[in-house]
């Protein structure tokens, strides 16, 4: 059962306060993640650039530089590991939130992911693959998957529940109900003012609309029954 709030009807007044409350987290999360992301790059390029720099004096040719660039792209992937570990809680802080209620400082959120890191990474990975195979079949079953998204990390986060137990509920959860449907619309909604206000402000209200939307829906999950 989640707290009290978390059935109330969502407004974008709502969630705005509760964004400016939980600002010095998101900010964290954000900065965590875009420093991650970028020594990851760096690496990579470091890495390769003296590959192929040691390939050049060493006259090992184009497979010298070929293994460069593979050990580039290797050094980068424990950092977008790491990355998309901390950006999964853009999505998990709301849940949190509204599971209990209480604002969730930066120590809370990191205290929850390190519970449960593989569990987090694992269920990423799954999702990861089943978005991707949908939008490689079809575009529409790639955004079908996506918006099941707030649901799925709600069930990881706070069940359980296996990890294709969790994927499975919440796209039954999401699809499989008259209240379901109705959520998905107010997902594509919210999603579609985001996108409208991030195209007129060359991106830069995305940094602010993205998070305040990652609540009203969280919200909204709960208020139209999605979410108990």
């Amino acid at each position: 059962m989640a707290a009290a709030i978390a059935y109330e009807p969502p407004t974008i007044s709502k969630a705005w306060t509760t964004f400016l409350a939980h600002v010095p987290t998101i900010l964290l999360i954000l900065v965590v993640t875009i420093v991650l992301t970028a020594i990851g790059f760096v690496a990579s390029l470091a890495l390769t650039a003296l590959g192929v720099g040691l390939a050049s004096s060493g006259g090992g040719g184009e497979a010298a530089a070929s293994w460069a660039g593979v050990l580039g792209n290797l050094a980068q992937w424990p950092f977008t590991i790491l990355s998309s570990l901390v950006g999964v809680l853009f999505v998990a802080v709301p849940a949190m939130h509204y599971a209990s209620g209480e604002i969730i400082d930066t120590e809370a959120a990191l205290r929850v992911l390190m519970h449960r890191p593989i569990r987090y990474l694992l269920a990423g990975v799954l999702f990861t693959v089943v978005v991707a195979i949908g939008f490689v079949l079809c575009i529409l079953p790639g955004i079908a998957v996506s918006l099941v998204m707030p649901i799925y990390v709600n069930k990881v986060f706070h069940t359980d529940s296996s990890i294709p137990d969790a994927f499975s509920s919440s796209f039954q959860a999401v699809y499989g109900s008259p209240q379901g449907r109705s959520f998905v619309g107010i997902e594509l909604i919210a999603w579609l003012l985001v996108l409208v206000v991030t195209i007129f402000t060359c991106g830069l209200a995305s940094l602010v609309a993205v998070p305040v939307a990652t609540f009203y829906i969280q919200n909204a999950a709960y208020h139209q029954g999605v979410l108990s």
